[in-house]
């Protein structure tokens, strides 16, 4: 049995040991394999007879002896020419090289030494089998994170460049699915035949393509709908402590979407699986999974599915905009995919600057966040609505990715920690709270009934930290913490139950006219229950006129006044 030595200018793994002895028809017992770092690269083959040298070090000596010959006795510029000329041979036939060797693995990034071709963004083959996508272009070498086969990628194995960036399956068969990051279906459900694919990663709208955001969105949460509205194409950030009711916001508004036309997208980042199985379950005992994707980047996947995970939901997102569709894509949460975006950051050796962060962490949301937008009618009149979602700690949005994502947004919901363990639930602080595109986003209606409201819940919010500490207060002082008391009672609302547009004009009207002066706080819900199915009862045409034109015209409001003073009267 012939003996094989095989010389590597590193350590080989097992899998590349294998496919040498099978490639030399030999078992690996009879290859002994050795290390010499003066190869530089490449491997050196020798059976004690013949040598086969691919190494980088033989091909500077080819090059140096090929010189040496044609040079010999010649004069000093005919040697400078011909060195000139092989050297630069040599250079043009290295540069032709489409494939390089992974130099080292580090929790899913690696560095490739060999692929001079290689662009930013691009899809790597690794073995054939595995995907990775570029991330660094360095001098010597090429960074990248693995997409796939975190754990079977060893230093050693080749990797090529493919010539195209990541893609993922776009499209309605992508309805009612959970998704990976890549696109692959986590749900048991079977395989998901695509319409068609598209790039992770593509412009945002122009300026001249948008539209202006002046349709509403309606989450059927009343603090929202009526203080600070969304419309279709706006990018409101979702901005809180820990255990907030963030997601439940999100819970909210995709059950509201169902018989509006308007398809879902939830992204989760380092979420717990059991968390985005709850979520999925609570979809799905609504009737909302029908139109809604998930695309789940779970905290035990690797930092680069992730990073990639809102960009491929985006795409998703996307194409059924750029079909005529109306989107709503929310990010939860886009703290831990900043996280993601820094670990991937240092192991690739970039600067690190303020907490760690490398610069270019606002470029990686405001890009990601910039695709949302309200077409023009000349691309279709679609919309993608986007809720990015942001962890804060002790409630301090002045930390560096809250302020980045701050800028980019069009306005905040802040949620805060004291209002949510007051039971004021959403735990909106009205106060840090505001949407940049305001009663545009809003029907006539809300705009109406809503005015004021705002200014209400300040003073009221205002009054009750400057009265919690006894004194006696005047009777206006007391008027205005009784009607913001109930103001803020009537906002209340569980999870899982959103309101009808015309449900939530009617209860901001009657509350904010007075009807339940002489209510206690704790009895308000169950008299605003029974008040508002004898309006539904006596006057259905007022429900049917909100719902239908989005208006609460004059005879309307008569109607509900002579009401409110039948009630009052009865009290």
């Amino acid at each position: 049995m012939t003996e094989y030595v095989v010389t590597s200018a590193k350590p080989l793994a097992e899998e590349k040991k294998r496919r040498i002895a099978k490639e030399l028809q030999a078992d690996l017992s009879s290859v002994t394999f050795l290390v010499d770092e003066a190869l530089v690269g490449g491997i050196v083959i020798s059976d004690g007879k013949r040598v086969l040298d691919a190494s980088v070090r033989g091909k500077l000596r080819g090059a140096a002896d090929a010189a040496k010959k044609r040079v010999y006795g010649k004069p000093l510029e005919h040697i400078l020419d011909e060195l000139k000329a092989e050297f630069a041979s040599f250079e043009k036939k290295n540069e032709k090289v489409d494939a390089g060797v992974i130099r080292s693995v580090t929790d899913g990034v690696i560095f490739v030494e060999g692929l001079n071709e290689a662009k930013v963004s691009e899809l790597l083959l690794v073995e054939d089998k595995y995907f990775a996508m570029v991330m660094n272009l360095n001098e010597d070498s090429v960074g990248a994170i693995l997409l796939t086969g975190q754990s079977e990628v060893r230093a050693g194995d080749l990797a090529r460049c493919s010539g195209r960036i990541v893609t993922v399956p776009v499209g309605p068969s992508l309805l009612g699915r959970v998704l990976d990051p890549l696109g692959a279906p986590i749900d048991g459900l079977g395989e998901i035949q695509a319409e068609s694919f598209r790039r992770a990663e593509s412009p945002a709208p122009s300026v001249f393509d948008r539209a202006k955001v002046r349709e509403p969105l309606y989450t059927g949460i009343k603090m929202i709908d009526a203080i600070v509205p969304i419309g279709k194409g706006q990018r409101e950030l979702i901005i809180g402590d820990r255990q907030t009711g963030k997601t439940s916001i999100c819970l909210d508004a995709i059950i509201n979407q169902k018989g509006k036309n308007v398809f879902c997208v939830y992204v989760a980042i380092g979420q717990k699986n059991s968390t985005i199985a709850d979520f999925v379950k609570r979809l799905r005992e609504h009737g909302a999974s029908e139109y809604t994707v998930v695309v789940a980047a779970t905290a035990s996947d690797s930092a680069p599915l992730q990073y990639i995970a809102p960009y491929t939901a985006t795409a998703m997102a996307e194409a059924l905009m750029y079909g005529g569709k109306d989107v709503l894509i929310m990010y939860d949460d886009l703290s831990k995919h900043a996280v993601a975006y820094r670990t991937i950051s240092l192991l690739l050796k970039r600067p690190a600057g303020r907490e760690a962060y490398p610069g270019d962490v606002f470029y990686v949301h405001s890009r990601l966040l910039e695709r949302s937008a309200k077409l023009s009618d000349k691309l279709g009149g679609g919309s993608m609505t986007a809720l990015p979602i942001i962890e804060t700690l002790g409630s301090d949005i002045s930390q560096y990715i809250p302020t980045n994502v701050i800028s980019i947004t069009d306005g905040q919901l802040f949620l805060e920690s004291m209002l949510f363990h007051a039971g004021v639930r959403p735990a909106v602080n009205v106060g840090l709270s505001v949407s940049r595109v305001g009663g545009s986003a809003q029907c006539a209606a809300m705009r109406d009934v809503a005015k004021g409201l705002k200014l209400d819940l300040a003073r009221y919010r205002e009054m009750a930290i400057f009265t919690q500490f006894g004194g006696d207060v005047d009777e206006e002082t007391k008027a205005v913490l009784d009607k913001g008391a109930k103001l803020t009672q009537m906002l209340v609302q569980p999870v899982g139950k959103p309101y009808s547009v015309a449900d939530e004009v009617l209860e901001i009207y009657v509350t904010s006219h007075g009807a339940f002066t002489d209510v206690r706080v704790s009895d308000l819900r169950k008299e605003l229950d029974a008040f508002l199915l004898e309006v539904n009862t006596l006057h259905p045409e007022i429900s049917e006129e909100i719902s239908l034109s989005g208006k609460l015209s004059g005879e309307s409001k008569e109607a509900l006044d002579i009401m409110i003073r039948a009630y009052r009267e009865k009290q």
